[in-house]
């Protein structure tokens, strides 16, 4: 366990947390570290039911926990599932079973175990889509999901270290057939990774440097936007002169634009750079569209978002913005 996890972690001492534990080393050397600081945890598993072994991975899971004296509940994902976008479909219907058991358990906090090598095949793999800011500063330590804080105390800690702590204290774990994919993009930048350091002298440590710089300039920009953009929302709506996207630097305009759609679309992400270059040009000049579960459109200087499917009468919504506005000065 290094210094930096233990750093970290310190700041949750007292509280009641959860942790997802899949089975993997990763998440399997978490629950031993937050045992080992005495941390009041308790274990999350999601069987998706996709795999052969994966009501073996459950049952260790469990007597794991049993073992260290750790409450733990099984989630079943059994769902059907869908033809494409198995992956995405699974991390999000596992998400949505664990923050809904934080909220009904009154635990505001859940652990995940990304690391190291995550955080920076992550950045390689946004890099090669040509992405922005927020692509490039990767995942972040701290983030929200579903009203759920999500805390990330590994992304300082490689993978080796991990391996290392389980080998070296005989702890069992699995190992998901999937990483050894090279159909995977993520599998092929971690299985060629090495050759930045050794052909060019990109070390992994100089790339989460750069990632951490990143992060602090993500972190000040976004201060900045979520001011902006909480000045035009407006009862699950925006309603805004278009000077708000285009008085402004281009990259402040795309990223309002982005918060936006995820917040009245109900996403977990804003759209890829290029969905929001497009719309952002779109919108220069009078249109309808759609974009993230939103219906966009500009009538001659106002722009209007709502989620998809509802009403799109921007003088009806001014006319309901003076009304909102009159109620709160009386």
């Amino acid at each position: 366990m290094n210094e930096k996890f233990k750093d970290f972690i310190r700041t949750f001492s007292g509280l009641p947390l959860a942790v997802a534990v899949s089975g993997g080393v990763d998440s399997v050397c978490l629950l031993y570290w937050l045992a080992e600081m005495g941390l009041n945890v308790t274990a999350l598993h999601v069987n998706h039911h996709l795999r052969p072994s994966a009501d073996i991975e459950a049952q260790y899971v469990s007597d794991l926990c049993d073992n260290l004296n750790i409450p733990c509940h099984i989630f079943h994902w059994t769902d059907n599932k869908p033809l494409s976008g198995l992956e995405a479909a699974a991390r999000t219907a596992r998400y949505k079973m664990m923050t809904d058991w934080c909220h009904d358990n009154d635990i505001g906090i859940l652990m995940v175990a990304h690391q190291a090598d995550d955080q920076i095949e992550t950045f390689l793999m946004n890099l090669a889509r040509g992405s922005g800011l927020s692509g490039l500063s990767a995942i972040r330590k701290i983030s929200y999901r579903d009203g759920i804080k999500i805390v990330r105390p590994l992304l300082g800690t490689f993978r080796d270290e991990l391996i290392e702590y389980c080998e070296k204290n005989h702890i069992k774990y699995f190992s998901d057939e999937m990483n050894d994919d090279e159909n995977y993009t993520r599998v092929k930048i971690r299985k060629n990774r090495h050759c930045l350091s050794e052909k060019l002298g990109i070390s992994d440590d100089r790339i989460l440097l750069a990632i951490e710089n990143l992060g602090r300039a993500r972190d000040v920009l976004d201060a900045d936007v979520m001011g902006r953009v909480k000045s035009v929302i407006y009862d699950g709506y925006a309603l805004f002169g278009d000077s708000f996207l285009f008085d402004v630097p281009p990259h402040i305009g795309l990223k309002c634009l982005g918060i936006l759609i995820q917040t009245i679309g109900g996403n977990d992400y804003q759209p890829r750079l290029n969905s929001l270059t497009f719309a952002l040009d779109k919108l220069k000049s009078d249109c309808k569209f759609t974009l993230g579960h939103c219906t966009l459109r500009r009538l001659k200087n106002q722009i209007l978002i709502v989620p998809e499917g509802s009403k799109t009468s921007i003088r009806k919504k001014n006319e309901k913005i003076k009304r909102l506005q009159k109620q709160n000065k009386q």
